[in-house]
């Protein structure tokens, strides 16, 4: 199976998804940000100056997922069901694993991926001024299911 977002030409192009069937899908992503423990224990304790971090990071999440197709130039713009995001705190750092929905042609893995990047990230931006020493890493897909629409 070759590339298929370029055309015969060698150029980028969008799939063409038209003839694909709608099914039911969904897929999650993990990955995680590695802190120092002073800053885990601001972050559990609500004592970062931002605000609560991990409320601020599953909203930026969920908000990110939903802007996959703005953000990954060639994703198609896909009805989201359902995102959601987990936080998982550990001695080195923090988990975090998003799941998200669809009903559609296509999706779903590439806005799963998303929503942990950007709740990556937005953990860095609200911790940057206490941690220089942060890590994102391990960004990855864990799983991706469709099944057929049930009427």
């Amino acid at each position: 199976m070759g590339l298929t977002h370029i055309n015969k030409k060698g150029e980028a192009e969008m799939v063409d998804i038209s003839s694909k069937k709608i099914v039911h899908r969904e897929a999650s992503a993990s990955g995680k940000i590695y802190l120092k423990p002073e800053t885990l224990e601001l972050i559990r304790s609500d004592r970062i100056g931002k605000g609560d971090v991990l409320s601020v990071a599953k909203v930026a999440g969920i908000s990110g997922g939903k802007m996959t197709s703005s953000l990954i130039p060639l994703s198609h713009n896909i009805l989201i069901n359902k995102i959601d995001i987990t936080f998982n705190m550990e001695s080195d750092g923090i988990g975090i694993v998003s799941r998200a929905v669809c009903d559609g042609r296509t999706g779903i893995e590439m806005e799963a991926l998303t929503a942990v990047a950007i709740s990556a990230l937005t953990i860095y931006d609200m911790c940057k001024a206490v941690d220089k020493t942060m890590i994102i890493s391990d960004i990855r897909l864990v799983e991706k299911r469709k099944s057929e629409i049930q009427y």
